[in-house]
């Protein structure tokens, strides 16, 4: 059986609530599988109760973001690192 899935790109909005930059441009590390590429290039399940992206390559869960209407909380475990590009000052 097939779940659809959004690429990456669907975590600009809810992303951008939270940071100044662009965070689907970030190269992120997969802690499953040590695959490194673009945010926007997770697949991403959602959007109730939240938003969960995965690992294109293993399909691990590398990201989770859930919004309350206080609140947001945003779960990077499955990742490694996050490297974020930032503008020359």
């Amino acid at each position: 059986m097939s779940i659809d899935y959004l690429d990456g790109n669907a975590l600009a909005g809810p992303l951008g609530e939270l940071f100044a930059v662009d965070v689907t441009a970030a190269i992120g590390t997969c802690a499953g599988c040590g695959t490194a590429g673009p945010v926007a290039a997770l697949q991403v399940y959602g959007p109730e109760p939240g938003l969960v992206a995965r690992c294109p390559s293993c399909e691990e869960v590398v990201l989770r973001l859930v919004r309350t209407p206080d609140a947001a909380w945003l779960d990077l475990r499955g990742a490694v690192s996050l490297r974020i590009p930032m503008p020359r000052s």
